[in-house]
Formats: structure tokens, C-alpha cells, sequence
């Protein structure tokens, strides 16, 4: 076999593993390791297996990661979340579909606290779901919202999975936060503006939305939940600013929110502990599949699958769009079968060369990529955050329910991955290519 033939068959046995359940980065490190020793010899493979993860660890810029999820888990064990979704729930509940509404926003708060898509599902299916169906709201609605809104921790920063494209990629993840912020920000606009519609024509929808209150009890609502806001405007404006680097903003962010938790008596030692092991569990995951992945990347560059690939795509047509278009598609159909990270650190070997051979923008690019992933979560057949939500919610809901109410969002994220690729200003960095 030559080296190409060798580089589409271990993408193909990867694929199968990874179908086969086989976790992901064990699944990319023997394909790569045994491809490897096929095209020279094993004592090459064992060389790189000795280098590669060392060299890996002592980069810089993917301690971001574990310090923006320890900060998250922080946030969560002490509290510092509980009280979004009702007081967003008493200052928007009067809006035509204000409980979803709430969903949406309470979900964007939490997605920047927080940096996970899945976090978000899982916490806010616990505590917004049973208000909205408490309401009469449609149970599609309700958990398609939920669902949708999770993916929210995806783009808008502190993000993981902008972290780990922009170590991959060796591209700022200070300027990709910058990058996803506005495309984040309109992608819960967007969810929102189609909520308010569609309750609108149809009121049935929205089941009961006569929920009133006081300001006496929004003011006290506001006060359980504004070390959120401090917290992620410290983060955010201080890497905006340039004051620090995102590992410096996590650092900030996890000791601010040990001082908010101190002060309101929330840090014990319980809730560190638990920050901590969460913490632990999700960085080894991420690390372990981000090594099988560099392995993967290795073996790929060796076999010589990714000019190959670029030439191919590139005989087709050199335009912007004829190259975005071929990306997007793979990316939501393997999206429908692959969790994010796993998708992400998976194609990257491959759409990389592409993309520079096309001389893009990587900082854009990388936005289209995470925008991508987003509809990943919610497509079936896997749609991992839909099968959060059933999971958390048990069989009061079914998964067909939750996959229809996730269809009108669906087409909102089209509508926003549309504009970002036409509009490469909402991401506050032009492409060096334009259309």
C-alpha cells in the first residue's frame, strides 16, 4: 500500500472505532501509531509516542483550559449560577414567549461562566424546563430552547473550544474570544427574536405568560446574581484590553470568584473539592484526546492525506465559498455522530491545509469552525446536548420532542453561520481572502 492509501484507511478505521464507541483519542492514537510504524518502522511510532505528549504538556496557552473550566465549576458549586434563569425570568416573563426568553439569556450568562455547551444543557434543563412546562409551555419549545441555548457556551468567550483551535491552529485565543463574541451575542439575538415570533402568531405556544412582579423582588433578584456580570466583565475586558493573556483570565477569573463565593459565604471546602475533581476529570479527557489527536496529525502529515485533500478541493474551485461550503459539510454530517471536541481535534489535520493553501483569515475561519460545531450539538441522530436534556429530564419528555423543538433554532444558527461568513466584520477580523 502506499503512504496515501495507508493515510484513507486509518481515517476510515478511525471513524469505524469511533463508531464502535472506542474513545476518541485512544481511537486516533493506535490508528496513528500502527499507521505510522506501516509506512517506516515501530521504533519511529514509539519515538513519537515518548516526545509527543511531553512537548504537548508544557504548552503555554492550553492551561487557559482547565483554568476557564475550574473557574466555571467554581461558579456552579458555590451557587453563583442558581439564580439566573429566575431573575432573567421576573424581568423578561412579560415578553410574548418570556420564559423562553429568560432560557435564552439565563443560558448565554451561564455559557460565558462556565466555557461548556453540555454544562450549560445540563443546569439549565434542571431549573428552566420544569418552569416553562409548570407554564403550559410546549414541551418541544421548552427543551428545543434549552438544548439550542446550551450550544451558547461554545462561541461566546471563555470558550474550550476556542482555546484548543487556537493552540491547534497556533493562532491568539485572546483575539478569537474577541472574534466570538459579537457572533455569539447575535446567535442568542436571533433565538430570541424567532421566540417572540412564533409565540406571537401562535400564543399556544407560551401556554400561561401572565407571571408578575415586583421591583422590590427584581431588585432582590439582582442582587443574588451581579457577581456574574462583574466576574465575566473582569474576564473579558481585561483580554479585550490586552491586561492580561486568557490564561492570566482565567487565573483573574477563578480568584474573583473565589472572593465573590468567600464573601457570600458560599467557598467551602466541599465546593473546591468538587470544582477541583470536576475540573481534574474534564482537563484529563480533553488532554487525552488532544494527544491522540496530535498523534492523528502526525500520521496524517506522514501519509500525505492532507495536500492530497487540498488539491483535491481546491480543483474544484479556489472561491471563499466553494471552500466553506465543502467544510460546512463535512462538518455537519460527521457533527451528527461526533461530540465537538472530538469533531474539532479530528478534522483539524485535515482542514487546516486547506484552509491556509487558501490563504483565510485562521481567526475567522476558526469562528465558522466553532459556529459549526454548535449545530453539531443539537442535529440528530446524536445531537449530544438534546441527549442531555432527555437524560436530565427523564421520560417526561421524548427525544422526538426535544429534536422538533430544536428545528427552528437550527435554522437560526444557519442564519447566523450565514452571516458570519458574509459578513466577516461580526467577527472584527477580515479575512485576507475576500469573496
Amino acid at each position: 500500500m502506499s503512504n496515501i492509501e495507508i493515510g484513507v484507511a486509518g481515517i476510515a478505521i478511525a471513524l469505524a472505532l469511533i463508531a464502535l464507541r472506542v474513545p476518541i483519542g485512544v481511537a486516533l492514537g493506535l490508528v496513528s501509531i500502527i499507521g505510522i510504524g506501516e509506512m517506516t518502522s515501530m521504533r519511529v511510532a514509539w519515538g513519537m509516542i515518548s516526545a509527543t505528549p511531553f512537548d504537548f504538556a508544557g504548552t503555554w496557552e492550553l492551561t487557559a483550559a482547565p483554568m476557564f473550566l475550574f473557574m466555571g465549576y467554581l461558579c456552579t458549586s458555590t451557587n453563583m449560577t442558581q439564580g439566573l434563569f429566575h431573575a432573567m425570568r421576573l424581568y423578561l416573563a412579560r415578553l410574548p414567549g418570556g420564559l423562553a426568553v429568560s432560557s435564552v439569556m439565563a443560558s448565554a450568562f451561564f455559557a460565558a461562566a462556565s466555557g461548556s455547551s453540555v454544562a450549560t444543557s445540563a443546569a439549565m434543563s434542571r431549573i428552566a424546563v420544569p418552569e416553562m412546562l409548570k407554564h403550559n409551555y410546549d414541551k418541544g419549545l421548552a427543551t428545543g430552547t434549552v438544548a439550542a441555548s446550551g450550544t451558547l457556551g461554545s462561541l461566546i468567550p471563555p470558550s474550550v473550544l476556542l482555546v484548543l483551535y487556537g493552540v491547534y491552529a497556533q493562532v491568539s485565543v485572546g483575539q478569537l474570544f474577541m472574534a466570538g463574541f459579537i457572533p455569539g451575542v447575535l446567535s442568542a439575538l436571533l433565538y430570541i427574536a424567532m421566540i417572540m415570533v412564533r409565540t406571537k402568531l401562535n400564543p399556544s405556544l407560551a401556554g400561561n405568560t401572565d407571571v408578575r412582579s415586583s421591583w422590590d423582588e427584581k431588585w432582590d433578584a439582582f442582587k443574588h446574581i451581579w457577581p456574574l456580570p462583574l466576574l465575566i466583565g473582569s474576564v473579558l475586558g481585561g483580554i479585550f484590553l490586552g491586561i492580561f493573556s486568557p490564561t492570566e483570565a482565567g487565573a483573574v477569573g477563578t480568584s474573583i470568584a473565589a472572593l465573590i463565593a468567600l464573601s457570600r459565604r458560599t467557598l467551602t471546602f466541599s465546593a473546591i473539592r468538587e470544582a477541583l475533581i470536576r475540573t481534574a476529570v474534564s482537563t484529563a479527557s480533553i488532554f487525552i484526546i488532544l494527544i491522540g489527536s496530535l498523534f492523528f496529525t502526525r500520521f496524517l502529515a506522514m501519509s500525505g492525506v492532507p495536500a492530497a485533500f487540498s488539491e483535491i478541493i481546491l480543483g474544484v474551485s479556489t472561491e471563499t465559498w466553494w471552500i466553506i461550503l465543502a467544510v460546512a459539510l463535512i462538518y455537519l454530517v460527521l457533527g451528527m455522530f461526533i461530540d465537538s471536541i472530538g469533531l474539532l481535534l479530528l478534522t483539524l489535520p485535515l482542514i487546516l491545509p486547506l484552509v491556509e493553501g487558501a490563504d483565510l483569515n485562521l481567526i475567522w475561519f476558526g469562528i465558522i469552525v466553532v459556529k459549526l460545531l454548535e449545530v453539531g450539538l443539537v442535529t440528530p441522530p446524536i445531537g449530544l446536548n438534546v441527549y442531555v436534556i432527555k437524560g436530565a429530564l427523564g421520560n417526561s419528555v421524548t427525544l422526538s420532542e426535544v429534536f422538533k423543538g430544536v428545528t427552528w433554532f437550527i435554522v437560526m444558527d444557519i442564519v447566523a453561520l450565514l452571516l458570519i461568513v458574509l459578513i466577516p466584520a461580526l467577527s472584527l477580523y477580515l479575512p485576507q481572502k475576500m469573496f
